[in-house]
């Protein structure tokens, strides 16, 4: 059996214990800022990161990330918007930057807009785009208080008589054929609407 797949109970203390030994595991500890997340090669990211430590990129991440420091390593490529205290690149972004701290490095390529109050450029970095002076602090909200930005939202049945009938069928009206007494539906192509 998989460490993994053992089930966890509880002992007298209420520390959990692993199932077929006994011992107390250790409990999970909170993300502090000396906690690092790494994305590796080969690892592509379609949507937002939260991190209450540092993250380090080295895949590819299309969508915003949030980290108290956030490296993008050689040969990884990010696009989107980067928030952090410190932020290293040496790979490619496309986005626009919000940090105290801001180090191009070796073969960097940056294209967007980057707040700052202080930005480090090496040589032979590629930087186009627009710098600007970062005039108050970044505050960073915690993973815990992250929000999804888009939820699925829950199919439930809306009842025809709250469908706008310009909604339906392009606003052609709807033809029943005789003796169906069953209830009328939308069609399936129908977008619901954001709860």
């Amino acid at each position: 059996m998989s460490y993994f797949s053992q089930q966890k109970g509880r002992d007298k203390g209420g520390a959990a214990t692993d199932a077929g030994s006994g011992t107390a595991a250790a409990p999970t500890k909170p993300a502090t800022p000396d906690m690092v997340s790494t994305f590796g090669p080969g690892t592509l990211i379609t949507g937002n990161i939260v991190c209450d430590g540092a993250a380090e990129i080295f895949g590819r991440v299309i969508g915003d990330i949030q980290a108290l420091q956030i490296t993008v390593g050689d040969g990884a490529r990010v696009e989107g918007n980067i928030t952090a205290h410190d932020v290293a690149i040496n790979g490619a972004f496309k986005g626009v930057i919000r940090s105290h701290n801001v180090k191009l490095r070796g073969a960097a390529v940056v294209d967007g807009e980057i707040f700052s109050k202080s930005l480090t450029v090496d040589e032979n970095v590629q930087f186009e785009g627009l710098s600007r002076r970062l005039d108050k602090e970044i505050e960073l909200q915690s993973s815990t208080q992250a929000v999804p930005s888009a939820q699925p939202a829950a199919a439930s049945p809306i009842p025809v008589s709250q469908i706008p009938a310009s909604s339906i069928n392009g606003g052609k009206p709807l033809s029943v054929a005789a003796g169906n007494s069953g209830p009328i539906s939308p069609p399936s192509t129908f977008p619901q609407p954001a709860v």
